[in-house]
This record gives C-alpha cells, sequence and structure tokens, in this order.
C-alpha cells in the first residue's frame, strides 16, 4: 500500500473511531487556544498555564546512510521504543546481529521527532536486502561491513565516498532508479512508525512527529534543515519528500513546503536549521549580501521558527575569540567553520583552521541581530528563531544527553577501546516546549509561536516573559505564569508598543528550576540566570550585545572534583528574577533572551577516563586510545545551561 492510500485510510479509521467513548473529533473537541487538526482523545492532564515538555527533534536511524556506516541499525520503531523508556540494542553487534550492549533513558521522553536523510533514506534497505536491486553493489559491501573495519578506517572518509552532495550515490543506479522505488516504502515506515507510537489516549504519554531531514552541504557549508509536519496529513508530500538532490536551495525548498503542504487544506510544517556553526557563513549571510525577495523573506519567517542552539556537533549560541567579553561562549564550541575543516581535522591531528571562526560563521546571537538588520532594510525579519536543542544522534537513540552515560552518537566502537567518540563532540542537548497538554496540536503551536527552551542535556525548566509592569513580588505569587502572561507576552513573542506615560524600559520575569535528576542521579544545583541582549546601535546601526547577571552569582564557590565527579559546593533549586532595561532607548530594535546556568559538572569524558583508571602523572600507564583524557584542550567540567527563546522589541509583530 503506497502512503497516500495509507493515509486516506487513517482518515476513513478515524472517522470510525470518532464514534468510539473518549475519542473525538476536531468539532466535538473541548475548547483550545489552537486548531484541533486530528482525531484523538482530550488529554487528561490540560494545563491552561502550559507546562515544560522535553523532546529530541533531531535523531538518524537506519535509514541514514551515515547511522548505518556507524554501525547504527535501529529502525524508527526501535528510536520510539527508546524515547519511551525501553531498553534497546546498539553498536557494535555480534556476526549474528545480535547488539553487544543495550541502553535506556533513566527518565523517558515527551516527544520525539526522527529526521533521518532524505538524500539517501534508500540505501540501507538496498544493502541489507538480499535480492533487492544494486544489494551487490561494492558500495553495499562497504555499509555491511563497515562496523568490523579496522579502527584505521576513518568512517567519516567511507561516508563521504558513498554519498556526494547533490548527487544519487552510485547504489541507486542509474538516475537514482533503486532508490526510488524503495523510497516510499522506507517514507511509508517512517510514518506508520510515527503513528504507532503516538498515545493518542487521554494518557497523552507520548508524542511523535513524522519529519525528514534535508542535508545540503555545498564545498562542505552546512545548510542542513530539519522538517516536521503537524500531523500525519502530508499533503502533496506523502510520496517521499523532497531532499537535496531533486531541490538544491533553501528558497525552493521552502517554496516547495508552501506550495505541498501549507497550501493544502489540512497540511502543515515548519524547518528548523542546524549546525550554522559549520555553516562557513552561508547558512545566514548579512542583510548586504541578501539576495531574496520579499516573498522569500515571508516565507522563511513563516516556515522558519525554530534553531538548534546546541547538539551533538558543537554549540551554536555565540562566538568566542579575541575580544569576546562573554566567557561561557566557549561551551562546546568546535573551531571548524564547515565540514571541511571537520574532515580534514579526522585524519590530521596537526591540522589547524587556515582563519579563526568570526561570528559571521553563523553564530545564534550574530543571526538574531542581523534579523534586526533585515528588517531595517527589507521590512521583514526571517530570523526571529526561536531556540532548541536536540543531539542529531545517529544511533536511532533520542535524548541519550547524560554525560555520565554517553555512548557516543556517531556509534560503532567497542566498549574498552578508548573515547566511545571523538572528544571534540559533545552528548547534545533537548528541546523544550511550553504546551497546555502533550499531544500533536498543542505542542506543534508552541514550535509556531516559539514557546520553547533549549538545554544542553539536562530539564531544566525555564520560563521568561516580558512587559512593561512587572512588579518585584511577582517572584513570590504562587500564580507566576498567569501574571506573566496576564501582564506581558512569553518566550518567542512580540513585546507590545510602551503604554503611554510609562518612561522605563522593558521589564522581564525569569523563573528557572533545576533539574531534579533521578534518585541515584540528581540534577545540578543552578548557578545564575542571564538575560543576554542583543540591539541595533542607532547612530551607526551595528550590532551589539550585552550580557545582564539578574540572579544568583558566578561566585558562589561551587566547583567539581573532576578526579571523582564529585559535585560541592551549594547552589540553587530556583531563581527567579524581575529585570528592568536600563539601556533601553525608545523604539530601540532588540532581542532578550535568558539563559540559566547550573554550577560545574563533570564533562562525559571525564565519566569514561575516570571509569578506566586513568592516570595522568604516570603516562607510561595509559592505555592505548585513552591518551586524550591527560590532554589539556578540553576542560574537564562544564557548566550545563539552558536557553529561552528570544523576545523582541521594536520590531514588527508577526
Amino acid at each position: 500500500m503506497n502512503l497516500m492510500a495509507r493515509v486516506r485510510g487513517e482518515v476513513l479509521v478515524a472517522a470510525l473511531l470518532a464514534w468510539l467513548p473518549g475519542v473525538a473529533q476536531a468539532a466535538d473537541y473541548p475548547p483550545r487556544p489552537y486548531d484541533i487538526t486530528e482525531q484523538r482523545a482530550p488529554c487528561n492532564d490540560y494545563q491552561p498555564q502550559r507546562r515544560a515538555f522535553f523532546g529530541d527533534t533531531h535523531v538518524h536511524t537506519a535509514y541514514s546512510y551515515d547511522a548505518v556506516v556507524f554501525g547504527t541499525r535501529n529502525k524508527p520503531a526501535d528510536a520510539y521504543r527508546f524515547a519511551r523508556g525501553e531498553r534497546v540494542g546498539m553498536a557494535p553487534y555480534d556476526s549474528d546481529g545480535t547488539p553487544a550492549r543495550h541502553h535506556q533513558l533513566r527518565r523517558p521522553l515527551d516527544f520525539t521527532v526522527l529526521t533521518d536523510h532524505a538524500e539517501t533514506m534508500s540505501l540501507a534497505p538496498i544493502c541489507v536486502t538480499p535480492g533487492a536491486s544494486g544489494y551487490h553493489h561494492w558500495q553495499c559491501y562497504l555499509l555491511r561491513w563497515s562496523n568490523w573495519l579496522p579502527d584505521a578506517v576513518p568512517l567519516f572518509l567511507l561516508s563521504q565516498l558513498i554519498r556526494r552532495d547533490g548527487e544519487y550515490p552510485a547504489i541507486c543506479g542509474a538516475d537514482g532508479k533503486h532508490c526510488k522505488i524503495q523510497a516510499p516504502r522506507v517514507w511509508t515506515d517512517i510514518a506508520e512508525a510515527a503513528e504507532n507510537a503516538y498515545d493518542r489516549s487521554a494518557d497523552c504519554a507520548f508524542s511523535s512527529f513524522v519529519g525528514y531531514e534535508w542535508t545540503s552541504a555545498p564545498k562542505g557549508n552546512n545548510l542542513h534543515r530539519n522538517v516536521i509536519f503537524r500531523n500525519s496529513d502530508l499533503g502533496k508530500l506523502s510520496k517521499p519528500p523532497p531532499s537535496s538532490i531533486d531541490i538544491s536551495t533553501i528558497e525552493s525548498l521552502l517554496e516547495t513546503l508552501e506550495r505541498d503542504c501549507l497550501d493544502q487544506p489540512g497540511c502543515d510544517v515548519l524547518t528548523i536549521p542546524h549546525n550554522s556553526n559549520m555553516s562557513g557563513g552561508m547558512m545566514f549571510p548579512s542583510a548586504e549580501d541578501f539576495e531574496r525577495s520579499s516573498e522569500q523573506l515571508a516565507r522563511q519567517e513563516r516556515l522558519e521558527r525554530l534553531i538548534e542552539v546546541t547538539q551533538h556537533k558543537g554549540d551554536s549560541e555565540c562566538w568566542f575569540g579575541a575580544g569576546a567579553t562573554d566567557e561561557l561562549c566557549a561551551f562546546e564550541t568546535l573551531p571548524y567553520k564547515n565540514f571541511h575543516e571537520l574532515f580534514r581535522a579526522a585524519f590530521d591531528p596537526d591540522f589547524e583552521p587556515p582563519e579563526p571562526l568570526q561570528p559571521s560563521n553563523g553564530f545564534v546571537r550574530a543571526t538574531l541581530s542581523e534579523g534586526l538588520r533585515h528588517e531595517l532594510r527589507f521590512g521583514i525579519n526571517p530570523w526571529r528563531f526561536g531556540l532548541i536543542g536536540s543531539t542529531d544522534a545517529h544511533t536511532g537513540l533520542p535524548g541519550a544527553v547524560a554525560e555520565d552515560d554517553h555512548r557516543g552518537h556517531a556509534g560503532g566502537l567497542d566498549p574498552g577501546a578508548g573515547l566511545p567518540e571523538a572528544i571534540q563532540f559533545n552528548p547534545g542537548g533537548l528541546a523544550g516546549l511550553w504546551a497546555e497538554e502533550n499531544a500533536r496540536d498543542s505542542l506543534f503551536s508552541a514550535m509556531r509561536r516559539r514557546e520553547a527552551f533549549g538545554t544542553s542535556g539536562p530539564r531544566i525548566t525555564l520560563r521568561f516573559f516580558g512587559g512593561w509592569s512587572y512588579p518585584p513580588s511577582l517572584c513570590d505569587a504562587t500564580d507566576f505564569a498567569r501574571r506573566g502572561y496576564g501582564g506581558g507576552v512569553p518566550m518567542g513573542a512580540e513585546l507590545p508598543a510602551r503604554p503611554h506615560g510609562v518612561q522605563h524600559g522593558p521589564r522581564f520575569a525569569v523563573l528557572a528550576h533545576r533539574d531534579p535528576g533521578v534518585a541515584d542521579f540528581p540534577g545540578t544545583a543552578l548557578q545564575r540566570v542571564q538575560i543576554v541582549k542583543g540591539w541595533l546601535d542607532d547612530a551607526s546601526g551595528e550590532r551589539r550585545e550585552r550580557v545582564y547577571e539578574v540572579a544568583g552569582t558566578a561566585n558562589n564557590g561551587a566547583s567539581v572534583d573532576d578526579s571523582n565527579c564529585r559535585r560541592l559546593g551549594s547552589g540553587h533549586d530556583r531563581l527567579c528574577a524581575v529585570w528592568e532595561d536600563p539601556d533601553y532607548s525608545a523604539g530601540q530594535r532588540a532581542w532578550y533572551y535568558a539563559r540559566a546556568v547550573e554550577n560545574p559538572s563533570c564533562r562525559w569524558h571525564s565519566y569514561v577516563c575516570n571509569a578506566n583508571g586513568i592516570a595522568c602523572h604516570d603516562p607510561a600507564a595509559v592505555p592505548k586510545g585513552y591518551e586524550i583524557c591527560c590532554a589539556a584542550t578540553y576542560p574537564r567540567s562544564q557548566q550545563e545551561r539552558a536557553w529561552s527563546s528570544p523576545i523582541w522589541s521594536g520590531n514588527r509583530t508577526r
């Protein structure tokens, strides 16, 4: 059955389900502040003031060619089982296909989006299915044997050999014919796995979304987008979705998504850029270099509502270099401006990038400010992004972000063979959404209005409101959220115009709660909360940034003993502040976001090095593969954090 036929069938099934007790059609669903686009039971736990849901919107399974190269065999159904808290196998595998090890989340996720590469989602079925056209291609042999290749064979090299930007892999045959046969079957399986994992009962335990990744990297510069559909109605994209082989530019992708989904009844979709830190400045060009029409700008503003601020392949929040004053921008920053430099470093440990990174390389803060300049020049800001985190896991294991239990997101290494992955990478982050209930319509609406936040892994909850009259006593109120909504706007929104007679700057209310953790591994206390502001200079129009300390303190004496990862000193379970911008000028174009920072804790590689008894005082006793434990290049400790989406002022409302 093709996917379109299956979707039609689901509509009939949904119509029948509507006659059953507890299952509501859209017309019968209790009143909600968002459209109901599907048949499902209303959630028992509905909270009008919204609560935080944690998920992962960027996960690759065995339908992604590079995940297969890295040894992954988990398919979408396995990935959703893992996200819901079940124990799932992971690479490496024995010769009979039995996983040598397993993994399980300490806490299930609330939602997950699987985002396999559209360009090569057919490769794995071809290469692992005897008799399939292309099964005996030499590149398929490499894929099947990749998990048993010696360590000296770089996996990056193998993945690059198979996949070239803008071309069908040779496995696909002339004009990609073999892959075109498989693609509808794979896309159907992805959609079915999402449907089967989705809890449509009133328990609302888990939400899954149909999604994929559009993967373009011209000259190694990352332009990747994750594409997320609101519900099971995929419009004209119920056939295999467009890839960068079919559509070579982001403008064409967004135009296709608008025509084939947004303009179709029942279909809704968003795209999420990621790894702007690896885009070489191409993902978000300056206003002077921008060549898009007003129609294209408006389309981008409509479709691209969120951006990954952090993930497995580095943090993209802000630049840290000569003259930078925000030391927290040094967090998990990769020194490479694109994939070419990253791959070069994988082969040559002495490689140094020819040019230092600059804010214009694609960091989120600079992009937010460049969006203000776009609005000043074109009347439209295409880069009013909300912030989220995710993993970009290539193991089919969503939400595996625990620093003390990191198994690697590029998979494939034997336990005891050294670190589970290259030290410059990290476990990745999580996406947080403020929503009324754990249902697709509610969660997707939160994405669209940008009431979202990202974390570097911990489940810190972070609320952020902006207005003109919040009293200092708001932090003592038992109904903080109700007053926050009533007196202003939440993260992701636009400040209303300054009321007549008000002479002071805008006021922001921020509330952060620590991650409680679990019984055998409690979360880390909070150290401080900051508000980051970016604006355009009134006279020159140049970008400006400043970080304000609003709660807690950097000098609280907290630390961590990285030899045993024992956390020392005190911190906070809760931090709250009402802050007024002392540098505001009327009509100033600006953005503000909150950043909550934990006390120091061990980075993931410290746990691995400690568990293997690495004694750096005796270099001769350090086993092969663990030498990096003794390098001073990467800090043994870190400070995990959460970022709210911005609130904008002085801009046109959208």
